[in-house]
Order: structure tokens, then C-alpha cells, then sequence
């Protein structure tokens, strides 16, 4: 059985970790697997991915034993190269980098526990919406390992310094209403799967020109300074107005009908 299965319906590619009996932990086919789902999504048509995983939980973690392989190796010779994401990263922070950095927005619904490999996952989402009773940990230090599957880039976004210091040092699980207090998470939803599905249809609804816009404003207005950003809105902006799926937006609002974008 595949690790991980993409399924594309009225334009949101729904990808879904497939190993339940394992809790969906993260072993070399699952790392294959994820990344290889994402570039599929990424060269597809979808204009909203919505990431989940069957069984009792969103995912476990790493699976140590699944990952025999690294034994015996020097750890720099395995981890230091720059395989992936245009010689940015390794294979293991592909698995979070690549939704983290995708076009489209992606929201991840997660349900059961979130730990470790599957915490940074879920960070590389847009947004989570997770159910009442989903446990979170960053759990690399259960192991004596520090997160380093772009864990480091993400949650600091999210979270204050101490929040994100104390969930490091610990490897503490946090409930679900914690975590949306502490900002780890965006909503708590009874079926986060629903919930994500109607959000994705709604992003899937607007313009994905300018979804993909907003996306990449998004991301410059995170990290640059003002005049790039005022730059960037200006850029962006003039690369939307007039065009057909602008038009298509006026025309749709006008009619009182929903957009038909091509």
C-alpha cells in the first residue's frame, strides 16, 4: 500500500497518510511518499491542498526502527547535504518545506496526536484546524535530538520565544485548547476533515490568481521590510487588475453568480 494518496475533486487535492496501523508514523517511504505527493500537487491544477491522515491519528512521528538506515553513517554526511527544495534542504525538512512553500494555500486537519516529524508537518500548513482531543509535542527531545525538519523555521512565526523554548526543552504534550492559545494551531473543529474541506472549497471558490498572489504577499510581508512589502503590494497588485480572472471576479459579483475561472 502506497504511504501516502492524492486525490484531486473540484480543484482541492486532497492528500491523506495512508499508514494507520502505524499511526502514520514517518519512515523512509512516508518521507518518499509526502514529498513525492507535494510535488504532484504542485505541478497539478489544484488551487487548495487539504493534508490528513486515516486512522487514530494525524501522525505519530518518526518511526525510529523505519529508519534503521542512517545507523553506522556520520550523521553530517546524511543530513548536510542539500538535496531538495533547490539546494535548500534535505529530504526529512522537505517533508515539512515543500507545503510550507507551495503556491496554493494548505491547510492541514488533524485529528489524534501530532508529535515530532508530524508537528512539523503540520507546520508547513497554512492553517490546522485539529479536533478537541488532538495532542501536540515537539518531541525531538524525548530522543536527545533537536527538531530539524524545518520545525525551526516555522513555529517561531507562530508562537512567542518562551512558548517555543519551553515545548522544545520539554517534549510536554499540549491538548488542543492549549495549543490555540498558545497560536499552534488556527481552529478547533469536531471534524477537522469537514472543516478543512469547507474551507478549501471556499479559498478554491476566489480567484487563484489571486490566491497565489496573496499567498506570495503573504510570505514577503513576513519577512522583508516595509518599502519591499509596499513594493511587493504594488507589484502584485498591477499583475491582477484587468486580467481575466479579475474580470471574471467583477463579472460574478455583478451577475450575483459564483466565479467560472479557466
Amino acid at each position: 500500500m502506497p504511504r501516502v494518496t492524492v486525490t484531486i475533486e473540484n480543484h482541492i487535492a486532497y492528500v491523506r497518510l495512508t499508514r494507520a496501523d502505524k499511526m502514520n508514523a514517518v519512515d523512509q517511504d512516508m518521507i518518499d511518499g509526502i514529498i513525492a505527493a507535494g510535488e504532484e500537487v504542485a505541478a497539478s491544477e489544484a488551487r487548495c491542498v487539504v493534508v490528513s491522515g486515516e486512522g487514530k491519528a494525524f501522525c505519530a512521528g518518526i518511526d525510529i526502527t523505519g529508519l534503521a538506515g542512517m545507523m553506522g553513517k556520520e550523521p553530517a554526511d546524511v543530513l548536510m547535504p542539500r538535496t531538495h527544495g533547490n539546494g535548500t534542504t534535505n529530504q526529512w525538512q522537505e517533508v515539512a518545506m515543500i507545503w510550507a512553500c507551495m503556491e496554493i494555500p494548505v491547510i492541514a486537519a488533524i485529528h489524534g496526536v501530532c508529535f515530532g516529524a508530524g508537528m512539523q508537518l503540520a507546520l508547513g500548513a497554512d492553517i490546522r484546524i485539529a479536533a478537541p482531543d488532538t495532542r501536540f509535542s515537539v518531541m525531538e527531545m524525548k530522543w536527545g535530538i533537536v527538531p530539524d525538519m524545518g520545525g525551526m523555521v516555522l513555529l517561531p512565526k507562530l508562537v512567542r520565544s518562551d512558548i517555543l523554548r519551553r515545548l522544545t526543552y520539554t517534549a510536554e504534550q499540549v491538548a488542543a485548547d492549549q495549543a490555540l492559545s498558545w497560536g499552534m494551531i488556527t481552529e478547533i473543529a469536531d471534524d477537522p476533515l469537514a472543516a478543512a474541506k469547507t474551507l478549501a472549497e471556499t479559498i478554491s471558490g476566489k480567484s487563484p490568481s489571486a490566491i497565489r498572489a496573496a499567498k506570495r504577499l503573504i510570505a514577503i510581508a513576513e519577512t522583508q521590510d516595509a518599502a519591499d512589502v509596499l513594493n511587493a503590494e504594488s507589484r502584485l497588485q498591477s499583475e491582477l487588475i484587468g486580467k481575466p480572472h479579475q474580470m471574471e471576479v467583477i463579472a460574478a459579483q455583478m451577475g450575483k453568480r459564483p466565479a467560472v475561472f479557466k
